[in-house]
This record gives C-alpha cells, sequence and structure tokens, in this order.
C-alpha cells in the first residue's frame, strides 16, 4: 500500500510537471512576422517601445507583443528618431537554451510516467503469479491431505473383542437389565427373527461424563462375544466435505461383514447435533449418512449400534425417531449399594483395612470414574508415606483433592443430605400424584419418561410446573428457607410458564400478560403447599429411605403414598 501510494505521488508530480511544460510552450511571448506597411503604421503610431537590430532582423517590442521584420527594407535612421535602438552584436541563444531545458524536462517527466507504469504492471504481474503459486501449493497441501485422510479412514477401522463382562461393571443393575435382551439378540439372532421379533436398531446410552458409559458398551460387546467397533463422534466430523459421509459408510460396511457385531459411537452429539440456522456441510453430510445407514439395517444384519451422549437434548430429532435411536438407557450416578459393590471391586487387589460400607457412604455423588480416581488417589498417598497398606486416613487425605482438586464429582455432608432427600421426595410425591413416571428418584437426580411429549394440554402443563416447584414448597414447609439447588428448576418453571402466556395463549386471556405468568408460579406454589402439607408421614418415610439408600423406586412410592400409616 506504500509503495503504490509514493508511485500515485510520483506520477500526479510528473503529470503536472508536463502540463505545465505544455501550458509554457503554448502561453509564453510568441514572436510575428511583419511587411514594411505594417511596420510603418506601428512605426507612425508610437506603438514601438524598444527595437533590436541583429545581422538579418529587427525586433519591434510593443505593448501587444514581439514583431520581427527584415532589417534591409526598414530605414535604419528613421527608426533611431522615434523609439530606443539595441544592436544584438552576438548570437543570442537564451530563447534557444530554453526551448532545450523546457524540452528535456518534457521528455524527462515522460520518460518517469512511463516508467512507473511499467513498474507498476510489473509489480501485478509478480503479486498474480505470487498468489497462483500460492494457491496451488494450498491445493497440493489438501490434495495430500484428502488422500492421506482416505488411507487412514479405511486403515482405521479395525474391530476388537472386549474382554469386559457386566462382573467387572458393578453398580448398573437397571442398565444390565435394560441392554440383557440386546445380548441374547447378539447371541441368538434367529430365535427373534424365527419368532417376528425386531429389536431396536440404536441403543442410547444418556448420563453424565464418568458414569461408565463407553464400558457398559464393552461389556454389552464382551457379554455377546461379539467384535465390538469404537469410534468417537468427533473422528467423524472433518474439514473436506464428503470425507465424514465416507468414514460412516466404511464403519457400517465393516461392521455388517463382521456380523453380529456392535457399532459403538462416543459423544455423538459431535456428529448428530440438531441441524438449525448455523450450517455446516460437512457435520450435516455426516449426519444424513448415519441416517441413511441405520435406515439400511436389515432386520437380520445382526448389527446393533450404540450411542452414548451427555447432551441428549442437543441431538437432532432424526435420530431420536423409531428404527433408529429408539431405545434410551439412562446412567445415572451410583447409589450408595451401587458405590459399595463399585469399590469392592477397586479395592480387590489392593491391601486395604477399611470399612467399605463407611467408605461408600462417604462418596455421595462420585461416578465410577471418580471413585475409581478416589481409590487410586488414596493408594498412591499411602505408598508415598510408606504405608503397607491403604487405611481411612489415606482416604480422608485425598478426599478433598479429588472433589475440589481435580472438579470430580460433588460430596455431601449429613446436612446437606437431609436438605436434598426433602427436596426429592417432594418431587417424588408430586410426581406420582400427578401421573409423571419415572422408574427411580435418588437423592441428587431424577428421570421423569413424559416428559418427552410434544403434545400437552393446560392441565398437564400445570402439573410438571407443580413438579418443578415441589422441592421449593417443600423447603418453604420445613425449613422456612430455600436453597440454590433448586436453581434449575425454578427456571424450567418460569419457562414453561412463560411459553403457557406467550405461545400457548393459556393465560386468562389470548393476548399475553406479564403478571399471568407470575400468577401461574405463585398458584402453584400456594398448591403444593397446601397438597404436601396432608403428606408429612409419606414425606417423612421417603426421606429416610433417601437417606439411607440414596434412592427409592416408583413402587416404594407408591406403596407409601397409599399407605402412609
Amino acid at each position: 500500500m506504500q509503495k503504490f501510494n509514493k508511485n500515485l505521488i510520483i506520477a500526479t508530480f510528473s503529470i503536472a510537471i508536463l502540463i505545465g511544460l505544455v501550458l509554457f510552450g503554448f502561453l509564453r511571448e510568441k514572436e510575428n512576422y511583419i511587411d514594411y506597411e505594417l511596420y510603418r503604421s506601428i512605426l507612425q503610431n508610437g506603438m514601438i517601445n524598444k527595437a533590436i537590430i541583429d545581422d538579418e532582423y529587427v525586433t519591434l517590442h510593443t505593448s501587444n507583443g514581439k514583431y520581427k521584420i527584415v532589417k534591409d527594407v526598414i530605414d535604419s535612421k528613421e527608426l533611431y528618431k522615434y523609439t530606443y535602438v539595441e544592436l544584438n552584436k552576438g548570437d543570442d541563444y537564451t530563447e534557444l537554451l530554453v526551448d532545450i531545458i523546457v524540452l528535456s524536462m518534457l521528455v524527462f517527466a515522460i520518460l518517469v510516467i512511463l516508467r512507473l507504469v511499467k513498474r507498476d504492471r510489473d509489480l501485478q504481474k509478480e503479486k498474480i503469479e505470487k498468489e497462483s503459486k500460492f494457491k496451488e501449493q494450498i491445493s497440493m497441501i489438501q490434495k495430500q491431505a484428502f488422500e492421506k485422510n482416505q488411507v487412514e479412514s479405511s486403515s482405521e477401522i479395525t474391530p476388537s473383542i472386549s474382554n469386559v463382562t457386566f462382573d467387572d461393571v458393578a453398580g448398573i443393575n437397571d442398565v444390565k437389565e435394560e441392554l440383557t435382551e440386546i445380548i441374547d439378540f447378539l447371541k441368538n439372532p434367529k430365535k427373534y427373527s424365527d419368532f417376528g421379533v425386531k429389536l431396536p436398531k440404536g441403543v442410547l446410552l444418556i448420563g453424565q461424563p464418568g458414569v461408565g458409559k463407553t464400558l457398559i458398551a464393552k461389556a454389552v460387546a464382551g457379554e455377546a462375544n461379539v467384535p465390538f467397533f469404537y469410534q468417537s463422534g468427533a473422528s467423524f466430523v472433518q474439514i473436506y466435505v464428503g470425507v465424514g459421509a465416507k468414514r460412516v459408510r466404511e464403519l457400517f460396511a465393516k461392521a455388517k461383514e463382521k456380523s453380529p457385531s456392535i457399532i459403538f459411537i462416543d459423544e455423538i452429539d459431535a456428529v448428530g447435533k440438531s441441524r438449525g440456522n448455523f450450517r455446516n456441510d460437512e457435520r450435516e453430510s455426516t449426519l444424513n449418512q448415519l441416517l441413511t445407514e441405520m435406515d439400511g439395517f436389515e432386520d437380520s444384519s445382526g448389527v446393533i449400534v450404540i450411542g452414548a451422549t451427555n447432551q441428549v437434548d442437543m441431538l437432532d430429532d432424526a435420530l431420536l425417531r423409531a428404527g433408529r435411536f429408539d431405545r434410551r438407557v439412562h446412567v445415572s450416578l451410583p447409589t450408595y449399594e451401587e458405590r459399595l459393590s463399585i469399590l469392592k471391586i477397586y479395592l480387590k487387589n489392593k491391601k486395604h483395612s477399611v470399612d467399605i460400607e463407611e467408605l461408600a457412604k462417604m462418596t455421595v455423588g462420585f461416578n465410577g470414574a471418580g471413585l475409581s480416581s478416589f481409590v487410586n488417589e488414596a493408594g498412591i498417598y499411602a505408598l508415598n508415606q510408606n504405608k503397607e497398606e491403604i487405611t481411612k486416613e489415606d482416604f480422608l487425605a485425598v478426599l478433598d483433592k479429588v472433589i475440589f482438586g481435580k472438579k470430580r464429582a460433588i460430596s455431601f455432608n449429613n446436612n446437606q443430605r437431609d436438605i436434598l432427600a426433602t427436596y426429592q421426595s417432594a418431587k417424588a410425591i408430586v410426581a406420582y400424584w400427578f401421573d409423571i413416571e419415572f422408574e427411580k428418584i435418588s437423592i441428587i437426580n431424577n428421570n421423569f419418561k413424559d416428559f418427552d411429549k410434544e403434545l400437552l394440554s393446560k392441565t398437564e402443563m400445570m402439573n410438571k410446573i407443580k413438579l418443578y416447584l415441589a422441592g421449593v414448597s417443600a423447603y418453604d414447609l420445613k425449613y422456612s428457607e430455600r436453597f440454590s439447588n433448586s436453581k434449575e428448576d425454578l427456571e424450567f418453571a418460569k419457562n414453561m410458564a412463560n411459553k403457557m402466556i406467550n405461545e400457548y395463549g393459556m393465560g386468562k386471556k389470548i393476548i399475553p400478560d406479564s403478571l399471568d405468568a407470575s400468577e401461574i408460579l405463585e398458584n402453584a406454589l400456594r398448591e403444593n403447599r397446601e397438597f404436601l402439607s396432608t403428606m408429612d408421614i409419606a414425606l417423612e418415610k421417603i426421606e429416610t429411605i433417601l437417606i439411607e439408600r440414596e434412592s427409592i423406586l416408583f413402587e416404594e412410592v407408591k406403596e407409601i403414598v397409599s399407605n402412609p400409616y
């Protein structure tokens, strides 16, 4: 840019000089040749200011310019009478010199302009050549990377035989029951096909990071003794359009060759995110290919696709419809009994003198990965202390490190457990009372089945709001206080109330009124308090179970609410 500005200035200056020289040439004073009659007229009228006589001509200087006349046709003596006369004894090269200088400057200006034009043309040509060469290099790099990716995409897809079984995975009894049918199908596909029964093509494992979704998928493959194809969802997302789709085709082709087999796609949300306004041609192409491959399964293909995610709400609706990932298995954080089983496995080959039951109570909110790290950190600490076995003190010493230092699962003291038990027991009773289905509610989480319904009445939406506000209502009754764990449920309740008013016309009038949403929430809180105040015995019993076991089944809630005494 600087070079361009400099050249522009020089060019402009040169053009200005050229124009000036041309004007100078045209506008400078000219000498006109005259005849004798005009000479006599100028002379007699006294118009001559000065005369210069040289060898051949007489130059007359007047107010109107210069005039020349041949020396021999005039009377020089007469001229002396009328004006001042000078004799030019030598050649006067002044005008010639001026003309030469002007002409030289004119040529110089033209040469400068031509040089600048040529220089700019050369620079532009050089720039185009560099850009062309750079594009060729980029194209070559892309081609090499694409070819390399094609080779890798086919060579990386190899199955493995899992040596993990359900005996190696503790604390997932509910999940094992859900997956038993899948294992039996992989072992005996003919039994199901002869009976005309079709099992789901896809199973979606939903749970927080660290709860063991990958381990569960490996255990299914190990129990069924079939090839296990592991792929991360992120491995399908490529820079070049079409590469991800090609990898999907190759993956399913290899799995069908080795059937019966299992395809496990970890972090499936990386490729299966809901399609919206933010386009990503490569991801959409890959997702479409995945949908096509799942639709193309034959009933006897013997291939089961297992996906894992902790963001099921981000998945595209097309993935979740019937015929694809239509079976969902929620993998929750382990309860007390499940943590007890997990800890026994992790401490099995380690020298220790700890009460595993006490350790299980100490680790409320830990996932499987967190428990593994907890045991490992305690072992490292004991080794650094030159101990021969792991003791309770070693676990206490690393507890804060595991919880806070590495941001693993959250642990609760007894008072916090009581508060959470109150919150969850109220939600359990309200959910049962208003026919919101669930299998199990724990002290720290819950899974309500009918939350996936798309068509809801005003009554159903009001019941959901009451469920979201159930824990807050219980806090009002028991503690006359509120706690921060209700933040997420309060957000859900507010959003649903606003949708009822602003989107579904469920307020007092069709035209939205901002006060209607607040009235819906306040009425739900009041009705909850009135209802829960009559269920104090049932609340207390459910709280006790949640504190002791950290979870309660739907059937147990039903029995307690139906027969509280």
